[in-house]
């Protein structure tokens, strides 16, 4: 019997990290789809830490995609400041503004993330915030902007920031309010994608870093390290793989198809769940 109890808790912690990973990169809440899963099959992930780590997987996915682009900003933000290259300008400013973007969530997460997280977390909040997020990405679904990543200015940064910091609430997409913010002041397609996923390193790095005492302190992890293993390399396997797929999707402007499924998981959970 203990056997087959692990068995299942592994498999629990699988389908955890998949949806996590597959969720995370692509604007329909990954957030709101653990709850709508847990609500589901009577799942339950033990340990304060396990949304920590299955975020991290996600977040090495996403730098391993933006290698290229995290090296040339950091060289190039390198280059600006202490070799005084002016050529290096517009890599020096690109990463300014996603410092100045991730203040807003900061500030909110810090202050309000734990009380707004168990507040939200049921599932007819979600039912309303996936509603909401579908609407939001039928209102940019045709929107090519101009700008790129020479052309972003303070404003847009704290736009884009304002947006971010809406996704503590569950059912509303991170990468979704991102974006939908990043076209709404003009960008292109691929710079509203890359700014997106590149604010979403130090937000994720940050996060994780407040939560070490609360990984440390788990009781749980003697316990759960072979669940918590397999949630994070299932993370970050189906989000390296979700994040290429929405990468295609973004270049074909096919971004309708989020918001009509958005509105078919909303209604589904306000009416049955």
């Amino acid at each position: 019997m203990d056997a087959l109890s692990n068995f299942w808790t592994l498999i629990q912690y699988f389908i955890l990290g998949l949806v996590q990973g597959v969720t995370e990169p692509i604007p329909i809440s990954s957030s709101g789809h653990l709850i709508i899963i847990r609500e589901l099959f009577d799942i339950e992930a033990r340990g304060l830490s396990f949304e920590i780590f299955v975020n991290f997987a996600s977040l090495l996915a996403v730098m391993l995609i933006y290698r290229k682009d995290i090296v040339r900003l950091i060289v190039g933000t390198w280059n600006f400041i202490v070799k005084h290259d002016k050529s290096a300008k517009d890599d020096f400013m690109f990463v300014v503004y996603l410092v100045i973007a991730t203040i807003p969530v900061g500030i909110i997460g810090v202050l309000f993330g734990d009380v707004l997280g168990e507040a939200l977390s049921s599932t007819s909040v979600v039912g309303i915030t996936l509603l909401i997020t579908a609407a939001a990405l039928w209102i940019i679904r045709n929107l090519r902007g101009r700008k790129q990543d020479g052309d972003l200015s303070v404003k847009d940064a704290i736009i884009v920031g304002l947006g971010q910091s809406i996704a503590v609430t569950p059912g509303i997409s991170r990468s979704g309010a991102t974006i939908v913010a990043s076209m709404l002041v003009g960008m292109k397609q691929d710079t509203a994608l890359r700014f997106s996923f590149l604010l979403y390193i130090p937000v994720s790095l940050g996060t994780g870093i407040l939560e070490i005492p609360e990984i440390i302190a788990d009781p749980n992890m003697d316990q759960l390290w072979a669940p918590y293993a397999i949630a994070f390399i299932t993370s970050f396997i189906a989000s390296y793989y979700a994040l290429k797929w929405f990468m295609n999707i973004m270049r074909h402007g096919k971004l309708e198809y989020f918001a009509y499924y958005c509105v078919v998981i909303g209604l589904l959970v306000l009416i049955f769940l």
